[in-house]
């Protein structure tokens, strides 16, 4: 293309652009025209022009004496000062409406316009005032507010209301000499806060949710006597563990209430054919529910063989039909399903924490304390005292684990520091450990050997931080392979966080989470999520008790008002 070409097409788009702007001047000239014309047209011909009023105020008096001020002066000041606070108290559209009225009065008629928008403002008033838009918007908040689940344990029955206190006076009786209660031995917080603790020896297994003199439903025993069949199953990867978590899901029938307050442990019954779990609260009572089960409330059964919070309970793999829980006032108990006792195990003044058991036929225990001493307890040996005792820390004792291999090696979750001991070499004070796992700035919950090898230890600690060291090796200072963030702060109205792991697999974990909305989340030994189990209806709150089913593909929840959540496929 030549250059005179290219010279001829850039005159003429220069052309066509100044064609296309004249034009669109014009439309906007008449556009503006028009407009003029309707504002003019619906323009009252006969209405004055506003004035100020401020022209007619006479000069403001900056120096006046009392003597100036005079009744009729004080008169006119409060007249102002009523019409300015009837101005005040009267609603906008009011104002609105009555200006108009005025306005109309005064020019004698309004535009077609005006009146319109006098109609819409009235018909709009009436409209908001016949249906209560507060009213509506707050009981749709009560429908999509999610209820509580109303399974499990019922409500306790109405207090009884005491009669009317009359007046001796006004009966005309003479009024009664009381003598004064003696002093209380201690304060009120004290009295309150140590309950009777209950006697040494055997319990019989009364469920307080039933009717005096029930006895157990036989179901129970079949099914805590169910033979446990020995599968090998086929290890699955990561892959496929996340489907199979993916499955699992909650709902309506799956969350009940077992126990009366805050829950403390949980566990699963090894059993396969039901799911059977347990669980211990603040207040030393233990409950016992199966899932769709036909007896006491909604299949839940309610005992009370402790009186302080239930800390740690674990099914005997030797003898299915025995629970053992213990509690803070310091009894360790078995629970018989086949003789309906509460057994006395192991018995001190106060102060159990933890448990685990040290041999296959789960007869011998190691047990620790808030007084930084783990005792070594025989169950074969009669009397409920322990084979010998040994101080390790100065300050407590939080969580013992056994190594699931070599038994005589356990974990203990010290105050800043998780010691691995060997039960042979152990010393009544100053025990040398064999390994340590450091790291840990705060205080630590919870510590637990890996279920299938023992390989790695599994620590939760209150400065945020999940830990998992490498103890295949079991040398002085195990290293640590992975830190997970992780917020433990649950104040003091929830019980701890502590992961724990999932007994089927050696590498994965299930911890609850503070993170809103609520969940339980499960983690791979890398650090990386593997799953989180939500549901918006029927999961509201914390879950900070948390286990795996031995077996299935089952997990279950605990929170702060007594309720189990269910996780399954």
């Amino acid at each position: 293309m030549t250059s005179s070409a290219v010279s001829c097409q850039e005159q003429t788009h220069t052309l066509l652009l100044k064609i296309f702007s004249a034009l669109e001047t014009m439309v906007t000239r008449r556009k503006k025209r028009e407009a003029a014309v309707v504002v003019k047209e619906m323009t009252p011909e006969t209405v004055a022009p506003r004035r100020s009023s401020r022209n007619g105020l006479k000069p403001k008096r900056l120096l006046y004496s009392p003597g100036d001020i005079t009744a009729e002066t004080l008169s006119k000041t409060k007249r102002k000062a009523g019409n300015i606070t009837e101005k005040i108290k009267k609603p906008k559209y009011e104002e609105d409406v009555e200006n108009v009225d005025v306005e109309q009065d005064a020019c004698g008629r309004l535009s077609a316009y005006e009146l319109e928008r006098l109609e819409n403002i009235r018909q709009n008033q009436a409209f908001l005032s016949s249906i209560n838009l507060f009213q509506a918007t707050e009981d749709f908040r009560q429908l999509s507010r999610p209820k509580p689940s109303q399974r499990g344990l019922m409500r306790s029955s109405a207090v009884k209301v005491l009669p009317v206190r009359k007046s001796l006076r006004l009966q005309n009786k003479e009024a009664e000499i009381l003598t004064l209660p003696p002093e209380p031995w201690g304060t009120l917080a004290d009295i309150q806060s140590s309950p009777v603790k209950k006697p040494s020896g055997p319990l019989p297994m009364e469920p307080v949710n039933m009717d005096e003199g029930s006895k157990l439903p036989p179901q129970l025993l079949e099914l805590c006597s169910e033979h446990q069949k020995v599968e090998e199953k086929m290890k699955l990867d990561l892959k496929r563990y996340r489907a199979t978590l993916k499955n699992m899901r909650i709902t309506e029938d799956t969350v009940a209430k077992v126990v009366k307050d805050r829950i403390f442990s949980a566990t699963f019954h090894p059993c396969t054919s039901n799911l059977l779990m347990a669980t211990g609260d603040k207040l030393g009572k233990v409950g016992i529910w199966k899932l769709d089960g036909d007896w006491g409330d909604d299949g839940v059964l309610l005992f009370e063989p402790h009186t302080r919070p239930v800390g740690c309970m674990a099914f005997s793999r030797a003898h299915p039909t025995q629970l053992l829980s213990l509690s803070y006032d310091g009894s360790l108990r078995c629970m018989d399903v086949e003789k309906t006792v509460f057994d006395d195990v192991y018995n001190i003044d106060d102060g159990l924490k933890t448990f685990d058991f040290m041999s296959d036929d789960c007869l011998t225990l190691v047990v620790g304390n808030f007084y930084g001493e783990v005792a070594i307890v025989d169950r074969r040996t009669p009397g409920n005292s322990h084979e010998s005792l040994h101080s390790l820390d100065s300050k407590t004792v939080r969580c013992v684990s056994v190594h699931p291999l070599q038994q005589r090696y356990f974990a203990v979750a010290e105050s800043k520091v998780v010691s691995i001991y060997d039960s042979r070499s152990l010393k009544k004070t100053r025990s040398q450990p064999v390994s340590q796992l450091l790291g840990h700035s705060l205080s630590i919950s919870s510590a637990y050997f890996s279920p299938c090898t023992g390989n790695r230890v599994l620590t939760s600690c209150m400065d945020n931080n999940i830990r998992i060291y490498d103890t295949s090796a079991l040398t002085t200072k195990s290293p640590i392979l992975t830190s997970i963030k992780h917020d433990m702060q649950t104040g003091r109205w929830l019980s701890k966080l502590s992961a724990v792991w999932d007994p089927k697999r050696e590498d994965c974990f299930v911890v609850g989470s503070m993170m809103k909305p609520r969940r339980v989340q499960v983690f791979h030994e890398g650090g990386q999520l593997q799953h989180s189990f939500m549901d918006g209806e029927n999961l509201s709150t914390v879950l900070s008790v948390t286990a795996f089913h031995p077996t299935r593909n089952a997990l279950v929840g605990g929170n702060a008002s007594g309720r189990l959540h269910v996780f399954s496929d």
